[in-house]
């Protein structure tokens, strides 16, 4: 099995170190660094795994994987690009950085594979989108793929979309959880206990999406079996559109796929 660094312990650097471990990768082939010393040293011995600084990791690595802030890419990528293995492969878990700017800061032919996750991925749940940049070949876009399959589920698509991907899946249960608060504070205002409430709409939440996927019904159809004429749901379906809540979420996901253009183009 190969060396994996994972290069950033925040929230998505746990995340795939915790779903590699439960998949049963070694933890003797895992190594980590974080800028937060303490976390990073209380999650190498939570994990058995080995903990190491920037260059020492990337040194030891046949895969490295760049779980860092975009605008911390840069200064991370000149850490570890002269201590690179030939051939090694470097995964970008940055929203907005290409594999080009990534490519430009490395050594020439350096394999750079780009992937857009989510935070669902901390339950096996995720959505992880994988492009690759122009030296890489089949073994490394499915080395990154087995890598993110760990924790969820894996599409691999052109890099042209992953903007798009970004403001959908990438930032997307920001976008659930938002209207979840929202359903359960009209529980609280309707008189429900906020914990009635909130068990009331998780579970809604969690049936209607396995639903979607166990059905493969069009959300449409869906929706139209819960709204009878002139019933309670099409009540609040017509204020829902009355408010232009649609059009409000079409705005807003054009406004994530923008940022991430910007976060490419340096604009942080």
């Amino acid at each position: 099995m190969s060396t994996v660094a994972i290069l950033g312990t925040g929230v998505m650097g746990e995340t795939l170190l915790s779903g590699l471990i439960r998949s049963g990768r070694d933890a003797a082939d895992l190594v980590i660094t974080g800028r937060n010393e303490e976390r990073t040293r209380e999650l190498a011995a939570r994990y058995a795994v080995r903990l190491a600084d920037n260059a020492t990791a990337a040194s030891e690595a046949d895969t490295v994987v760049l779980v860092v802030k975009p605008q911390d890419m840069a200064a991370l990528l000149d850490q570890v690009a002269d201590h690179l293995r030939p051939g090694a492969l470097v995964v970008s878990v940055a929203a907005g950085i290409t594999t080009a700017s990534v490519e430009a800061r490395l050594a020439a032919g350096t394999p750079v594979v780009r992937v857009m996750a989510n935070t669902p991925a901390m339950v096996d749940q995720g959505m992880a989108a994988v492009a690759g940049g122009q030296h890489c070949d089949e073994d490394h876009l499915a080395e990154a793929e087995a890598l993110f399959r760990s924790c969820g589920k894996v599409l691999r698509i052109p890099e042209r979309h992953l903007d798009a991907v970004t403001a959908i899946s990438g930032s997307g249960p920001a976008y659930i959880f938002y209207v979840v608060e929202a359903m359960i504070e009209a529980g609280v205002l309707l008189g429900l206990p906020r914990g009635t409430s909130t068990e009331l709409v998780v579970q809604t939440v969690t049936g209607a999406a396995t639903m979607l996927k166990e059905t493969g019904q069009h959300p449409t159809v869906l929706r139209e079996q819960v709204s009878s004429p002139g019933g309670t749901t099409m009540a609040a379906l017509r204020q829902l559109d009355d408010n232009k809540v649609r059009a409000a979420f079409l705005t807003a996901i054009e406004a994530a796929a923008q940022r991430s253009h910007d976060l490419a183009s340096g604009q942080v």
